[in-house]
């Protein structure tokens, strides 16, 4: 009817929460047996904050895979759900139905980000290396000779600029990877000190373990608490033997998977961050804590800050 409102659509909808950067979850009837107050295809859309778009049919069985999806968005794991619609459990339901339905609800993620400060000569692997990963790069220096397109012709974005200037104009969420490769310790400093402040997925710092005790304690003295540290991959990448800027850039990408796809997870067998095996002893008089204190999950610091 002309000026009525058109209904919101699922797709659409998907569309524009992934182009907004935020999570949603999709549940579809993927399989019907009999009658269902509903049809095979059927689809809603639950956003993060729970409100809806579309609808499987309603009643009991909606609110059930309202529920679960609820869990998908937060563990970014589909599920499977099934249903029988019996006459008794039908009737309690208020769905005359008797049919058998099968749900299936899938985490729908907004495509990941992955921030390369620094662009050096492993940056421009990185960038590579991540963009056929399926990480949207950016890549951000203070030099414009190194900072442009013609270095990092696949890069989503590449900016020349101070960093302090670049940071509020950047994202910084769940789906946000950090990876600092600039070319010293004051930048790599800089950067790391924005970093840590951020709900960022991943923080990735190049460098050995001598100096990221040293860039940990510089930024201890600061007043930087060991949930902060504790977040950062550094030295970063998994432990593979890498050598070559290629090859450290597959190590890194790898390390940045693992976090992507198991987002439940900490420390894994190969990392090689200084927080890997628990907070380190200089670190842990500074704070006061004993050194056998565990690494602080990353879940948990997430939800801290």
């Amino acid at each position: 009817m002309e000026g009525m409102p058109r209904p919101m659509d699922v797709y659409e909808e998907l569309v524009a929460l992934r182009r907004a950067g935020e999570k949603c979850a999709v549940a579809t009837i993927v399989e019907v047996a009999g009658s269902i107050p509903s049809f095979q295809s059927a689809k809603m859309l639950i956003r993060q904050d729970g409100s809806m778009v579309g609808t499987i049919g309603g009643g009991c069985t909606e609110a059930e895979v309202w529920q679960a999806a609820r869990d998908v968005i937060d563990s970014e794991q589909p599920r499977m759900l099934q249903f029988n619609l019996g006459q008794e459990a039908a009737y309690d339901n208020g769905l005359i139905c008797g049919g058998q339905l099968n749900v299936y609800v899938e985490p729908v993620l907004p495509v990941p980000k992955a921030l390369i400060f620094g662009a050096g000569h492993i940056s421009k692997s990185l960038s590579k290396v991540a963009s056929l990963a399926g990480f949207g790069t950016i890549v951000i220096d203070d030099r414009e000779s190194y900072a442009n397109r013609e270095r990092f012709p696949e890069a989503v974005d590449v900016i020349a600029d101070e960093y302090e200037d670049v940071f509020p104009r950047l994202p910084a969420d769940d789906a946000t990877y950090a990876i600092i490769v600039t070319r010293g310790h004051r930048d790599d400093m800089r950067v790391l000190r924005w970093a840590v402040d951020q709900p960022l997925r991943y923080i990735g710092m190049i460098g050995s373990k001598r100096k990221t005790l040293e860039v940990a304690k510089h930024l201890r003295e600061e007043g930087v608490g060991l949930r902060k540290l504790s977040r950062i991959h550094s030295p970063m990448g998994l432990d593979i033997g890498a050598v070559t800027p290629e090859e450290i850039a597959v190590a890194v990408v790898a390390e940045m998977i693992r976090r992507r796809r198991r987002p439940g997870q900490d420390w894994g067998p190969l990392s090689k961050s200084i927080f890997a095996d628990g907070v380190p002893r200089i670190l842990s008089e500074t704070e006061g804590v004993a050194e056998t204190e565990p690494a602080v999950g990353e879940k948990a610091l997430a939800k801290a800050l």
